[in-house]
């Protein structure tokens, strides 16, 4: 008989037999575990029985694409929750090591429903976890995720037959093949190809190579140590190393990927770092000119220009601002028809006719070299400087537990729509409006913002604020929201300030 969840602890003799889960992995749109701490391999069975329960029982085609990321752990954990799907009765086709857009890709090359991508995405090696989903171009949000976890604690899985396992070689060549497509290059332009040794080291270089971009490679042997930085172009360490590799090489800018591939960071041509919702401007710029009158979704965390950008006004774009997450990026995009979705962490959701409404850091980096192709006298800091000028901070993130940390928003919220109310000022300017689609949202009468809100991947709460007038207005504001935070004991340091 096996032991309940709940009483499996590491090094015993029901750890190698009996599932350990713990709760918390189970986030808002995929699943995130520190690996042996918090699951293991026959917790990952249960995950891969769970999900296989999930798929049948919604009447799905039990057919799924399976793949894994580049750390040391990954495959034990995959071959895991493949034993999992195979008892549900589901038919796997792995296609091997692979970023996780390959993945995504992989349903529809190979004409699956459903897919499950086990990667830690930009989490520190110590981390593991499943992005999953069967209504493609969607992943799993908080509905499925809610209902894969009661299947999974609460022992709901179902053992089928028909499970069956099959390897599908050729899906990265295939992948890669639809990326380039007949686009090559017609201006000169190099490239800091920046990968922090991780899964994207397995393709970048290639594709850029094959649009004919000049690479400068940056940490492009694949080592899953990380022995340089973890993978996460949201984080300064690895845009500050993009940064002095393009001033060393003159090159015309940096791309950078992250742990899993799906996400792309931009560095100019002198070396400034720009914020990914920032990158996004610029692509929206460029696309409204092309495509009159889109939709461009961005997450709370993302810049106001999509919405004031007089540019993007006078091509009739419109913005809709939504909750962070690739999940729910993906289906807003979807529901609206949107031509593009942009996160300030970095995943873009390029739709139809330019890609298929995933996130894919890969597309992203040949639709930016397309719009360089496009713009043969300008450079990227051209570009940059041709937007209006804000002030923003990167995206900071103080810890606070997994186990408290939606409760300690909550007080904050209420907080800080309470200040509102009671006619406070923030920053030194009055409130306008609090938005709490995801979090607070609060915007002041000039356009400036600051937000607060819980990540979804990690024991942290999110700060992002951005002025639309000074620096020094954006530290005020970044003090008053910071003032409200630090009224709760529970929230520790921040991982980064600015």
């Amino acid at each position: 008989m096996s032991k309940p969840i709940a009483e499996v602890t590491p090094n015993t003799w029901s750890f190698l037999r009996d599932a350990m889960i713990a709760p918390t992995g189970f986030r808002e749109y995929d699943a995130r575990w520190k690996y042996p701490d918090e699951i293991n391999l026959p917790g990952m069975t249960a995950l891969g029985l769970g999900l296989g329960t999930q798929i049948q029982q919604r009447g799905i085609e039990p057919v799924i694409a399976v793949a894994n990321d580049y750390r040391d752990y990954s495959l034990a954990i995959k071959n895991a929750l493949i034993i999992g799907l195979m008892q549900a009765g589901i038919r796997v086709k792995d296609i091997g090591p692979a970023v996780s857009p390959m993945a995504y890709f992989s349903q529809f090359h190979l004409d699956v429903p459903a897919v499950a991508m086990v990667t830690a995405s930009h989490n520190p090696n110590g981390w593991t976890g499943v992005k999953m989903g069967f209504e493609r171009p969607l992943t799993h949000g908080p509905v499925e995720m809610a209902e894969l976890r009661d299947i999974v604690l609460n022992g709901q899985g179902q053992a089928r037959t028909g499970g069956a396992y099959e390897f599908v070689d050729g899906v990265k060549e295939a992948y890669l093949d639809d990326l380039v497509g007949d686009f090559r290059m017609t201006r000169p332009l190099k490239v800091v190809c920046a990968t922090g040794n991780g899964t994207a080291a397995a393709f970048a270089p290639e594709l850029f190579e094959r649009i004919g971009v000049e690479v400068v490679p940056s940490h492009n042997e694949l080592d899953y140590t990380f022995p340089h930085y973890n993978p996460n172009p949201e984080a300064m360490e690895m845009l500050h190393d993009m940064a002095a590799t393009v001033r060393e090489s003159g090159a015309d800018m940096a791309l950078g990927f992250d742990g899993d591939g799906d996400r792309c960071g931009v560095v100019d041509d002198e070396g400034e770092e720009i914020f990914a919702d920032k990158v996004g401007v610029i692509m929206a710029r460029d696309l409204s000119k092309i495509y009159p009158g889109s939709t461009f979704v961005a997450d709370v965390k993302s810049t106001g220009l999509f919405a004031s950008d007089p540019e993007l006004q006078a091509n009739g774009a419109k913005a809709d601002y939504w909750k962070t997450g690739h999940s729910y990026m993906k289906r807003r995009v979807h529901e609206l028809g949107a031509l593009a979705g942009f996160e300030k962490s970095g995943h873009y959701f390029l739709a139809g006719p330019i890609g298929r409404g995933y996130d894919c850091g890969m597309r992203v980096a040949v639709e930016i070299c397309k719009l360089m192709d496009r713009n043969p006298d300008l450079k990227m800091s051209d570009l940059r400087k041709a937007l209006p000028k804000t002030w923003a901070t990167p995206t900071m993130s103080p810890w606070c537990a997994d186990t408290e940390k939606y409760d300690v928003l909550e007080r904050l919220v209420v907080k800080l729509v309470e200040r509102h109310a009671s006619g406070q000022p923030l920053g030194g300017r009055a409130i306008s409006e609090v938005v709490t689609v995801n979090g607070a949202r609060v915007i002041l009468d000039n356009g400036s913002w600051g937000l607060v809100r819980a990540s979804s991947n990690t024991p942290n709460l999110v700060v992002v604020c951005e002025s639309s007038e000074s620096e020094a207005e954006l530290r005020a504001i970044f003090a008053d929201i910071d003032a409200v935070i630090r009224t709760e004991e529970a929230v520790g340091e921040y991982d980064q300030t600015f």
